[in-house]
């Protein structure tokens, strides 16, 4: 183990340059007592590792110096296998790039390694589209990839909500979500207020270009994406409902929402004698509620709101008046 942490202390230094003692402790997972006793460990084995003090300052390896130990184990091989995920990398254009890595890495594994890392991609698939859904058509996922990488501006026709409109962004980082690609870009122009982000699909046009991108400092893609999503969700639902659901009923329920699915499993066990479970859930509206609940009755009744409870009936009751008496 701790062999394993020393050699990744030399490789963050190698790839990232100067880090800080929090830094290096926190990507390592340890104490940045040990942090301390590790850099001391390397420093005797004769690694040039050096400490600058102050504000910016950390520590490095010295400028030009390699380490020879690039070797992976037998668990990061299969993990490296895992991670290639074809799909992704085909509409990015990089299938055959892919391809031809994983073939350099199996020709550079022991041979004893080379069954166990083939094996991976022969028993483990991973399929990021949801059901009953195809991927979105992006056929301009390509050239905006292209422009995330080299760090250029692009020029977007772009369909929302309301409109179509042109704009130019600087592109921060692609996301794909369940089978949806999302660009992550900064608008540029006198009215940009931050990060935006964009589903790939609706852009109906791209073009790249010479001006470089501008990138916020200290961005962090995988933070962005997860405050956006808290935004989106408390946006999203303004309400709540407290129902009565059946184990088929909390079943049902769990479908509809991560957001609901979370309530659910906070919800405490049952004590009725009908083994029926109070739950409250967040909600978007009244008649959004009524018609994902109307799908699940009579595994599930609302108790509150009373307009929800209300739109439920009047729904039975038109449906009823629709078929008639059979």
């Amino acid at each position: 183990m701790r062999a394993s942490r020393l050699l990744s202390l030399q490789m963050l230094l190698e790839t990232r340059g100067r880090m800080s003692a929090q830094a290096l402790a926190e990507a390592l997972e340890v104490s940045v007592r040990t942090l301390y006793r590790d850099v001391d460990q390397l420093s005797a084995a004769g690694v040039p590792i050096y400490a600058e003090r102050g504000r910016n300052g950390g520590f490095a390896l010295l400028p030009g110096w390699k380490t020879t130990l690039t070797g992976l184990t037998p668990s990061e091989a299969q993990a490296v296998f895992l991670s290639g995920l074809p799909g992704p990398a085909q509409d990015l254009g990089l299938g055959g790039d892919v391809a031809g890595a994983r073939l350099k890495l199996l020709a550079a594994l022991p041979a004893a390694w080379r069954d166990d890392a083939q094996r991976v991609s022969t028993r483990l698939h991973l399929d990021p589209v949801d059901w009953y859904r195809e991927s979105d058509p992006t056929p301009h996922l390509p050239t905006v990839a292209a422009a995330v990488w080299s760090g250029h501006q692009i020029t977007l026709r772009y369909e929302g909500w309301a409109r179509t409109a042109e704009r130019t962004v600087s592109p921060l980082g692609l996301v794909l979500k369940a089978g949806v690609w999302y660009l992550v870009a900064l608008p540029m122009g006198a009215d940009a207020r931050g990060p935006r982000t964009y589903r790939v699909s609706n852009i109906l046009a791209a073009t790249t270009l010479d001006q470089p991108a501008k990138r916020p400092a200290r961005f962090d893609l995988p933070g962005y994406w997860a405050a956006s999503i808290r935004r989106f969700e408390s946006g999203l639902y303004t309400g709540e409902a407290t129902l009565l659901a059946t184990p088929e009923g909390l079943r049902g329920l769990r479908a509809l929402s991560s957001a609901v699915a979370r309530a659910v499993a906070a919800a405490p066990p049952s004590r009725r004698k009908d083994g029926r479970t109070s739950v409250t859930i967040p909600i978007e509206s009244v008649e959004h509620a009524c018609g994902q609940l109307m799908r699940l009755s009579p595994q599930v009744e609302v108790l509150r709101p009373v307009a929800l409870r209300r739109a439920l009936v009047a729904r039975v009751q038109a449906t009823a008046r629709l078929y008639g008496a059979l």
